[in-house]
């Protein structure tokens, strides 16, 4: 087990992809063989941002997504046929790159957490952390991220205090178990394939 503590300060901005909007990038992995770090050499992303006003989010083709508001309240994401739900803060969506998406804001700005990964090389879930209790983390990589307040986290018999806004990378090479103690975490769950 690896455990590294980022903090705001370690943080970088990029640009969205449409240049809509502006990323804070908490983490990411990209291929080991890519001469630049950009969007096509991209494996997995976990980063927040705020939406401000509606608009199209961007064409990411090949990427699956996770996205939970983690401020605020009151968005929906509307695409041909379909809709996404994010009215209520910590609700986990998944949605594909392709789809042509257009953002609603029923209550004003919101701020969302992002994970975004390549499909077919990386596996990834997202859920909010609300009560404390127990439960397994399989091999891979998880970042528990605090959106408001310190939270605490026991991870097999180990306590770590996460800052406000910082986020625990956590590199885990066999099964584990983890435990929210005290505040409000969102976690990220990464898996390479093959």
């Amino acid at each position: 087990m690896k455990t590294t503590l980022l903090k705001p300060e370690d943080y970088t901005r990029s640009p969205w992809k449409n240049g809509g909007g502006i990323f804070t990038d908490i983490a990411d992995a990209h291929r080991a063989d890519a001469a630049v770090k950009d969007w096509s050499s991209l494996l997995w992303r976990f980063a927040s941002t705020p939406i401000v006003a509606p608009g199209p989010f961007s064409h990411m083709p090949g990427i699956d997504r996770l996205q939970m508001v983690v401020s605020g309240r009151g968005l929906v994401l509307k695409a041909p046929g379909q809709e996404f739900d994010e009215r209520e803060p910590f609700t986990t969506v998944r949605f594909t790159g392709e789809l042509e998406i257009v953002t609603e804001l029923e209550a004003g700005p919101v701020e969302v957490v992002n994970l975004m990964a390549r499909r077919g090389a990386v596996e990834i879930e997202l859920e909010a952390l609300e009560e404390p209790g127990d439960r397994p983390l399989s091999a891979g990589t998880h970042l528990v991220y605090a959106p408001h307040g310190d939270c605490r986290i026991r991870l097999d018999g180990e306590d770590f205090a996460v800052p406000g806004t910082g986020t625990l990378r956590i590199e885990l090479s066999q099964a584990s178990q983890l435990a929210l103690v005290s505040g409000l975490a969102v976690l990220g769950s990464i898996r390479l394939l093959g």
